[in-house]
């Protein structure tokens, strides 16, 4: 994309909610060029970030923030966005004429829809990675990529913004948003957890270190993923090792019963793309599904 021609002015940045992520956004954009002059913090954690990556923004209440500012960050939870923005109209906050930027995966646009109808500019732009609350936080940003959804006409600014902060804008449309956010949180979130999980087992195996052991086979596996889909794939359901299956799930019915359904959840997706795949041959994968029906 050619951002010479799209690259937005410089805007005067208010935020409201400078919590892990509106502090990092923020610190971008001033790094970027814009100025960052106002947030509204509750806490002393936020007030915290605003003092060390804002130093330039004052303290204010959210109404103060959105009046003095060009574009505003509305980094909040995902539930407290919405209320927020009908607080902020149904008070008279002028939102006429300014950018409007939220940040949750779980919404589009359309979460601002009491502001835009008050002439407000909406724009989701959400950053796909992980927020620690540490200093790394920020260079991390520049290496990510963002899921940016808006009305059409503002989708050259959302995109461009991105840019500017050094990220890689995709395009999310406004139906696909929920979708989209529900590969992002399945992958991340459940990995996760599944990881915790085999490291716990291992552990009960009598493995001192677990994550030594899971770091290379889980990354070798991760990347397999990642550039190959399921012709990634390894390991016994693939093989048809019916037998394997079945003595894994009786151990676990023995040492952690809460992971049976799991396991056979997952046996039984993995199955059926290997299947699809062509990758698992049906009179291996019918010795393998009856096993996963108990």
């Amino acid at each position: 994309m050619d951002t010479t021609q799209q690259r937005p002015a410089r805007l005067t940045v208010g935020v409201i909610g400078p919590g892990r992520v509106g502090s990092v956004v923020g610190a971008a954009l001033e790094r970027a060029g814009h100025t960052v002059a106002a947030a509204s913090a509750v806490s002393a954690a936020s007030r915290d970030r605003v003092e060390q990556r804002l130093p330039n923004a004052r303290i204010c209440e959210p109404a103060e923030v959105v009046a003095s500012c060009d574009l505003v960050l509305l980094t909040v939870p995902d539930d407290a966005l919405r209320p927020l923005v009908r607080g902020l109209v149904e008070t008279g906050t002028d939102v006429q004429g300014r950018l409007l930027v939220h940040t949750s995966g779980a919404h589009g646009y359309g979460v601002l829809d009491d502001a835009t109808a008050k002439g407000a500019l909406p724009l989701a732009l959400h950053p796909v990675m992980t927020f620690t609350g540490r200093d790394e936080d920020l260079p991390r940003l520049a290496t990510c990529t963002f899921g940016v959804t808006a009305p059409d006409a503002l989708r050259p600014i959302a995109e461009a913004l991105v840019v500017e902060m050094g990220a890689e804008p995709v395009w999310i449309a406004e139906e696909h948003r929920t979708l989209y956010h529900a590969a992002l949180a399945g992958g991340a979130n459940h990995l996760v957890t599944l990881v915790a999980e085999s490291a716990a087992l291992l552990t009960t195996a009598g493995v001192e270190q677990p994550g030594r052991m899971l770091g290379p086979l889980l990354g070798a596996a991760l990347d397999n993923a990642l550039r190959l889909g399921i012709d990634g794939l390894s390991g016994p359901v693939l093989r048809g090792d019916s037998e394997t299956v079945a003595a894994h799930i009786a151990e676990l019915r023995v040492h952690a019963p809460e992971s049976v359904a799991s396991y056979v959840a997952l046996a039984r997706l993995t199955a059926d793309r290997a299947m699809d795949a062509g990758l698992l041959k049906p009179h291996d994968a019918e010795r393998l599904l009856d096993v996963l029906q108990a």
